[in-house]
């Protein structure tokens, strides 16, 4: 039986799979690879750059035209400044690739071992791939995957090699290479040690002629790979199952891969009984519960400085993307935690939109001592309740724990949420939407059949008050709640507590509460 993929490339034996080469532009590649051209496929992790470079390689190989071969330079990732260690363990890792997927070319790879003896380390790269071109009867495709994921002067010695034998290709050299990584070559900035200087990609590998971004699954697309699993077992999807994975996810492969396969192999394997949303949202939970290797990934980068200069505004809504610092928006887009939507950069879907703030607050949201009973009346929440406890809650413990946050901007707001988090936990569903220039959060509580708005600002002047009353008034009529609730965080240091904190009910449905 197959199974959807959640680590490393995909397997159309093994695995689900939808058309790989579709998903980069086939025919803009073939033509690339045609007039000679150097490109970037670049993409956030796990997404499937590489399952494409192999269907690419297999394709060409296939097709006859050229000989093309795949090699990942990962290994040398740990030689950093290194370049003699760095170029030895990629020409080691090309070699390897060689002996097992291309047993027809390995008499004609140079003698590497001897020309380590004969050519110095910056320009062996340059000499093996110059004389394993010149061997071949066909042209060379060279796809080199995460090229990113190497550092320093290793890094900027094979960009440099690779475009000093440009000049010499296609018969001295490969027609066409291709790198693969996260990032556009362009957007590196590299710290060479032995130049004492940052040199930036688009000048160490100034030859390449496009740079093609790989995209995430079309709704289309990820109703193409669950019908997989049910055409090959007999387990059906509930249909609005499509939709509601569609918006938890926007696409992203690994995500949408992740739900399926904790739904079908984990929380029902009977293939008799169909695949329901609420099956998908425990799915859902049990995945940022268990922090899995990607959720892992996405969380380590949080702590990035250049990182936390974009998300931190994001989480509070505050600064306008033009505020912001070009090549670290770049940068955290190029990672595929945020996209722009509508003129405003949000986190990219509704899962890492929870991840992130849960995450940011995690020990908070645990070692906040609250028993949601207190809260719950008949199944449903008593929000005046709850929110009366968060004011006191707020004034009396915001300033230890505030200062405990990383992201202490975004503080306030995030103390909210987990404060949220730990009351419904199990009981109910917490929604949040947030982004560059927005001015405000969106948060919305679904619990025991009930919708309930929350507005979230930073309280500047009657005009926070008065755009947050319309904002929270326009989210209540788009969602259908019935409840909505204003909170405007002060934090103004001339006032006191007993100024900031207050309530006044707008009318039976819209209560503000000063914090």
């Amino acid at each position: 039986m197959r199974y959807f993929n959640t680590a490393g490339p995909v397997r159309p034996e093994d695995h689900y799979t939808i058309d790989i080469l579709g998903r980069i532009n086939l025919p803009e590649i073939l033509s690339l690879i045609e007039q000679k051209k150097y490109f970037i496929l670049h993409a956030p992790r796990q997404t499937g750059k590489t399952s494409s470079l192999l269907a690419l390689r297999d394709y060409l190989n296939k097709e006859g035209k050229y000989h093309c071969v795949y090699v990942n330079v990962e290994d040398a990732q740990t030689a950093r400044d290194d370049i003699d260690r760095g170029i030895k363990t990629i020409i080691n890792s090309l070699a390897r690739q060689i002996r097992i997927s291309h047993k027809s070319l390995v008499d004609k790879f140079p003698n590497y071992l001897k020309l380590e003896n004969q050519i110095p380390p910056d320009d062996l790269l340059n000499e093996v791939l110059t004389q394993f071109s010149q061997n071949l009867d066909k042209a060379l495709i060279l796809l080199m995957d995460e090229i990113d994921s190497l550092v320093g002067d290793t890094l900027i010695s094979v960009l440099r090699q690779l475009r000093s034998g440009y000049t010499n290709s296609p018969r001295g050299f490969p027609q066409t290479v291709v790198l693969c990584g996260v990032r556009d070559v362009q957007d590196y900035r590299i710290h060479s040690s032995k130049e004492k200087a940052i040199i930036t990609g688009g000048s160490a590998f100034n030859i390449k002629a496009e740079s093609i971004r790989l995209g995430n699954f079309s709704k289309e697309e990820i109703r193409q790979l669950y019908l997989e699993h049910t055409q090959e077992t007999g387990q059906r999807f509930e249909e609005e199952v499509y939709e509601y994975v569609w918006e938890l996810t926007e696409g992203q492969p690994w995500l949408v891969n992740a739900l399926a396969y904790e739904a079908c192999f984990e929380l029902e394997k009977d293939r008799s009984k169909e695949i329901t949303k609420k099956i998908i949202e425990q799915a859902k939970e049990n995945i940022i519960m268990r922090r899995d290797t990607h959720i892992d990934i996405l969380i380590d980068k949080l702590s990035e400085e250049r990182v936390q200069r974009v998300i931190e505004p994001i989480l509070y809504s505050e600064e306008e993307a033009e505020n912001l610092n070009l090549d670290d928006l770049k940068y955290v887009e190029d990672l595929g935690l945020i996209t722009k939507k509508n003129k405003h950069y949000e986190i990219s879907n509704a899962i890492y939109k929870e991840i992130i703030p849960r995450e940011l607050v995690y020990t908070t949201q645990h070692t906040i001592v609250e028993n949601e009973i207190w809260y719950i009346e008949n199944n449903k929440l008593n929000m005046e309740k709850l929110l009366k406890r968060f004011q006191e809650f707020y004034r009396e413990n915001s300033e230890v724990w505030l200062e405990k946050f990383a992201y202490k901007e975004a503080g306030p707001h995030l103390l909210l949420m987990a404060f949220l988090q730990r009351i419904i936990n199990g009981g109910g569903v917490l929604h949040r939407e947030y982004g560059l220039g927005r001015k405000r959060i969106d948060i919305m509580i679904e619990f025991g059949g009930e919708k309930i708005c929350i507005e979230t600002k930073v309280n500047r002047n009657e005009k926070s008050r008065n755009d947050g009353l319309r904002q929270l008034r326009e989210y209540m009529d788009k969602s259908g709640a019935k409840e909505g609730h204003l909170i405007l965080f002060d934090k103004s240091k001339n006032k006191s507590w007993k100024e900031k904190i207050y309530l006044e009910k707008i009318d039976e449905k819209i209560t503000i509460w000063g914090m």
